[in-house]
C-alpha cells in the first residue's frame, strides 16, 4: 500500500541537504545532493515505519512559517 509523507528540506551552512519527516518522530536524514537525499528519505521512512510498528498518526501539512527571534 502506497502512502505520502510530507518531507522538510532545509540546507545547512557546508551545503548539506537536510531532510525531516514531520510524521514521524525522529525521522531524518541528509545528503550532499537532493537526488540523493530523495533516495536515503525513503529508506529513512521505510526504516521509521519499520521501528514504530504501527500506523502513525496521520498530520494535514498546513505550511511552513519562519520567525526571526531576537
Amino acid at each position: 500500500m502506497a502512502r505520502e509523507f510530507d518531507v522538510v528540506i532545509e540546507k545547512d551552512s557546508e551545503g548539506t541537504f537536510v531532510a525531516s519527516v514531520p510524521g514521524l518522530a525522529g525521522c531524518h536524514t541528509q545528503a550532499n545532493s537532493l537526488d540523493e537525499l530523495m533516495e536515503r528519505v525513503k529508506e529513512a521512512i521505510a526504516l521509521c515505519l519499520e521501528i514504530e510498528g504501527s500506523d502513525p498518526e496521520s498530520l494535514e501539512f498546513v505550511g511552513i512559517q519562519r520567525l526571526r527571534v531576537a
